[in-house]
């Protein structure tokens, strides 16, 4: 299952490779990984049986489509080691999601598996621009939370001299920056307007920060958020895509030639796109979840994982490997407000349509009697902030409100705040929506 690497910062020839080569790979690795998990991981052989399907039912890569697929109630089910195909002493790390919405997600690595890991992440920062010799800060949290580590390990295999910041102490990693001038920074999109607002408190301009690349996952972000961070940083902002229990970050990663989207290493996780009710196998260029089952993990495969995450599959561009589109949102994570679906990043892009207000904000939904009431907090940018007359306020609310009502097709209360009256996150992921229904029994 090793394949010969390339050197730091050059490109992996299966990156340039023909479709054929690449199908051909799959199917080869597809197939061990399906023989692997069925051989040596009991819970994924009883859901195999329960089908009627084998491993050796898979003779193409549509074949995928007969083998059950894999939730996050079967890894919470089988906490913490039960889904492990090796033997517990072959697996040399373990990282978990935070578990707060249930019971954690445990995921174990081989030595090896942390190899690959490190060579795709090093492919992905180089996807991003990142070259052998950049200063890579990486204020991604360390820990059970695999972005810490995750860059970390894929920014020394390419050649990088890392700063392992991690997260929190905003005025810390602007100080680090300022001292130790790196190009590239590491970190989610919503900190990443924290440390600007601090750069802007000093009076920092954006063309005076050293930064020239940002890669930003582990939350949802779109294009208009995209924008803010590049004009307050000065730098190309790039998406990087994914999630604890296929591997960590590094699953894809966008190109900084093209920003076209996301491109997918199928040599390692190959993608379906399903329709979330159905089940369905959908076409590439539908909107459906995002489905992937693991080629080459040792330690822990995942065989068609419903990571719940909504896009669709894109053809090649900067590299031979499919792109996927950035995520919309989650399919456990839209709203149904008074019927009509809703994601909080398409309310993200209609604040970011007024330069005048941030990227920090808030949705807050709540039901009085049989009515479900949306509020969305935002927030005036630093310069405006505290200059603009009531009425200009009143007006910019209004306006967002109506671009909400026309585009999304519900009715908002809009409450717009002076800058930095919203509670920042300082570490890990941003907390946008807070449903405030009674839940369902």
């Amino acid at each position: 299952m090793t394949a010969k690497q390339p050197k730091p910062g050059e490109l992996d020839p299966i990156e340039t490779a023909s479709r054929d080569e690449i199908a051909a790979l799959q199917l080869q690795r597809l197939q061990w990984s399906i023989s692997h998990a069925y051989n040596n991981v009991a819970h994924f052989r009883a859901k195999c049986d329960a089908k009627g399907v084998h491993p050796d039912d898979l003779k193409t890569l549509a074949d995928l489509s007969r083998f059950p697929f894999t939730t996050k109630l079967d890894l919470r089910d089988n906490y913490p080691f039960g889904l492990f195909a090796v033997p517990r002493d072959q697996v040399s790390r373990v990282h978990a999601s935070s578990g707060t919405t249930g019971q954690p997600i445990v995921v174990g690595y081989t030595r090896e598996d942390i190899d690959t890991w490190a060579n795709l992440m090093a492919r992905s920062i180089r996807a991003a621009g990142g070259r052998p010799g950049d200063i890579c800060h990486v204020a991604y949290g360390y820990g059970l939370f695999t972005g810490g580590l995750g860059a970390h390990y894929g920014a020394e295999r390419l050649g990088c001299l890392v700063v392992p910041m991690s997260g929190g102490q905003t005025e810390k990693q602007v100080q680090l920056i300022q001292d130790f001038k790196p190009s590239i920074i590491m970190v989610t999109p919503s900190y990443s307007l924290v440390i600007a607002e601090e750069f802007e408190r000093l009076g920092i301009a954006p063309e005076e920060i050293s930064l020239k690349i940002g890669i930003f996952g582990a939350e949802p972000w779109g294009q208009g958020m995209r924008r803010e961070i590049e004009k307050k940083l000065g730098l190309d902002a790039i998406d990087i895509y994914g999630l604890t229990e296929v591997m960590g970050p590094g699953v894809a990663c966008e190109c900084i030639e093209s920003k076209d989207g996301l491109v997918v290493w199928e040599d390692h996780f190959y993608p379906e796109i399903i329709n979330p009710e159905t089940g369905e196998v959908l076409p590439d260029g539908e909107q459906g979840e995002l489905v992937f089952t693991s080629l080459t993990k040792q330690a822990m495969p995942v065989i068609r994982y419903r990571t719940r995450d909504l896009t669709r599959l894109l053809p090649p561009t900067s590299r031979s490997f499919r792109r996927m589109d950035r995520i919309t949102g989650r399919s456990d994570d839209m709203l149904i407000i008074r019927g009509v679906n809703v994601f909080p990043t398409q309310i993200e892009e209609q604040i970011l349509r007024d330069k005048r207000l941030g990227g920090t904000y808030q949705i807050f939904v709540s039901r009085d009697g049989h009515l479900d009431n949306v509020e969305v907090r935002c927030e005036l940018q630093r310069e405006v902030s505290g200059t603009l007359p009531q009425s200009d306020v009143a007006a910019i609310g209004k306006e967002l409100q109506h671009h909400i009502k026309t585009i999304i097709g519900i009715s908002t209360h809009i409450t717009v705040l002076d800058h930095d009256s919203i509670p920042r996150t300082l570490t890990g992921k941003a907390r946008r929506l807070i449903d405030e229904r009674p839940k369902q029994i």
